[in-house]
């Protein structure tokens, strides 16, 4: 079924109660105001799915809300206008947290040029509730984009989840709308395939005891095992091999992943993912059907842009609470651990073609780039990465650096069984301390190693005053290109200046002496070989840089020219 909107409000009110109702809302109590009236108007229109109730008073809607919801043990809705109208709704917002009642509460707003400017009827909604929502965001303002719906769509499917899981209580979205309010036309023109855009939402009861996974056997389908950090890395890679030999689906594995670590677990294992998304032709022919995700999104900018434009249904696994979907496709969480996915009988399946495929490019691209770096002799940035995969000592606790670091232990970690354990900062993906958190990890553990830019760690040099209270080992492999090399593979390179000075910011600092202020042992290794001699053993005790130097413009040539070239042959 196709719908054609002429009205920009009501298309995203339209995908808003569209998607409650599909999720199993059968409540709304509506506040009257004016800057409600796109959702007033979308949910009057969902009568009798939705029961729509206006009640008059926004203190006493709110805690009749609560009430059907606590008969219920469904989320009700409540819905207002702007200015103090939610504040009303605050007593029973602290009530809900208490309680652990499912509310969740849609207050329209002002859109941001309206606000701070004495407009009438605006006050500061964002955050209105402090902390006692599970969760509480604002919606962007209204866009016909239809990746800005897949958007709204899955940010109210987060919203549902968050009402009810890990505890039930309110969760708060700040709904902004420019004029015209009422639903007339205004210029728009889109028509949105109801039946395709919403596929996949179901009502599932949370928390789930029982789960059937939503996979018919003869689909074309991919593991995604993303980036993760498990206290038990043998029993999760354990529980996906198992998903994978089950389903018989290949399992493209992150290297920020334990699962490249225990590769003999996998016969499935697919680590060169993202190089073999760069060969056109098989891009295609591995468009899958189905995909289920494991923990969090792998970096690689060519897996997202495929799923992206690919748009397979999707299976969140993961136990968080968090929304772990960036690309806002047609996605499910599933708030669970994998280790518990695992023990369910899927039942066994011969190979299909798809999978052959799969494992067919893995084999080749992983002997062009095996072969390739085996006969490099030059200090290349990238060799680094597929150098230390296969000689660090068993169970090396590794932390990986953000920008290149980690991007090349995507590109370039080959499957070993060596156990490695990798750690990472890759929450908010910043430099901030580096050198520190390694130290933290390597702590009372067996001898450590850490992989890092110049800048990451010059980023944090004052962690090398926790040497005198550090016990353990951490061996630092520092890949110096001077300066920012991920600003590199940006379009702003191409504009020096400000590009040199403002984005690249090299320092230009002597690291022999740097290491000899903080009192830490520094070698300079000229070739593979001395790098390779000094990571088979490491020591026992101390802090120890072994400094890489690299030419920062050649590295980014070198990626440019060769990535492309190891998906074909």
């Amino acid at each position: 079924m196709q719908l054609t909107f002429n009205n920009l409000n009501q298309l995203w009110s339209y995908v808003l109660t569209e998607t409650l109702k599909r999720l199993g809302l059968n409540c709304a109590v509506i506040c009257p105001g004016s800057r409600s009236t796109p959702l007033t108007v979308a949910f009057v229109q969902q009568i009798p799915h939705i029961e729509a109730i206006p009640i008059l008073d926004e203190r006493s809607a709110a805690f009749f809300a609560l009430g059907r919801a606590k008969a219920t043990g469904k989320p009700v809705v409540l819905v207002c206008t702007s200015g103090t109208a939610g504040a009303n709704f605050y007593p029973a917002v602290i009530e809900a947290r208490e309680s652990r009642v499912p509310l969740l509460i849609l207050t329209t707003d002002r859109p941001a040029e309206l606000r701070d400017c004495h407009s009438g009827q605006t006050i500061d909604q964002v955050k209105l509730y402090g902390n006692y929502p599970n969760w509480q965001g604002e919606l962007a303002t209204p866009s016909v984009d239809i990746g800005m719906l897949g958007y709204l769509r899955q940010t109210v499917i987060h919203a549902w989840e968050r009402c009810q899981f890990p505890n039930s209580g309110a969760v708060h979205l700040n709904i902004p709308f420019r004029d015209p309010l009422a639903p007339i036309p205004d210029g728009t023109d889109f028509t949105l395939d109801v039946e395709d855009f919403f596929a996949g939402i179901i009502s599932t009861p949370l928390p789930i005891t029982h789960y059937q996974l939503p996979i018919t056997y003869q689909q074309k389908g991919i593991i995604i095992a993303g980036v993760a950090q498990p206290q038990d890395p043998e029993e999760y890679c354990k529980a996906i091999a198992h998903l994978s030999q089950s389903l018989q689906w290949p399992v493209l594995a992150e290297g920020l992943s334990p699962v490249r670590n225990y590769a003999d677990l996998n016969p499935y294992l697919i680590s060169t993912y993202d190089i073999i998304l760069r060969n056109q032709q098989l891009k295609k022919e591995l468009t899958p059907e189905m995909v289920i995700q494991i923990g969090e999104m792998p970096t690689s900018k060519e897996l997202r842009n495929w799923l992206n434009t690919t748009k397979p249904q999707r299976l969140i696994i993961d136990n968080c609470d968090q929304n772990l979907d960036p690309l806002h496709g047609k996605t499910r969480h599933l708030r669970m651990s994998v280790t518990e996915i695992g023990k369910l009988e899927i039942g066994k399946l011969t190979e299909s073609e798809y999978l052959q495929k799969w494992c067919k490019a893995e084999k080749q691209v992983r002997k062009n780039i095996d072969d390739y770096f085996e006969n490099l002799d030059e200090l290349i940035e990238s060799k680094t990465a597929w150098l230390i995969s296969q000689i660090l000592p068993p169970e090396t606790p590794l932390f990986i650096a953000n920008s290149m670091p980690v991007r090349d232990i995507e590109f370039f970690w080959k499957p070993n069984n060596l156990k490695i354990n990798p750690y990472f900062n890759r929450g908010a993906n910043g430099i901030d301390g580096t050198l520190s958190t390694a130290l933290g990890i390597a702590h009372h553990q067996q001898s450590s190693v850490m992989l890092t830019g110049d800048l990451s760690l010059l980023h944090d040099t004052n962690g090398f005053l926790i040497k005198n209270k550090f016990i353990g080992h951490l061996t630092i492999v520092l890949i110096n290109n001077n300066g920012g090399g991920i600003f590199e593979m940006l379009p702003i390179a191409q504009f020096n200046p400000p590009f040199e000075e403002f984005f690249a910011t090299p320092q230009n600092i002597d690291f022999a002496q740097l290491c000899a202020t903080y009192n830490v042992q520094h070698e300079l290794v000229n070739s593979w070989e001395e790098l390779k001699n000094r990571l088979k053993q490491l020591p026992k005790t101390g802090i120890r840089v072994l400094e890489v130097k690299t030419n920062r413009k050649r590295d980014v040539i070198w990626r440019k020219e060769n990535l492309p070239k190891f998906a074909n042959w």
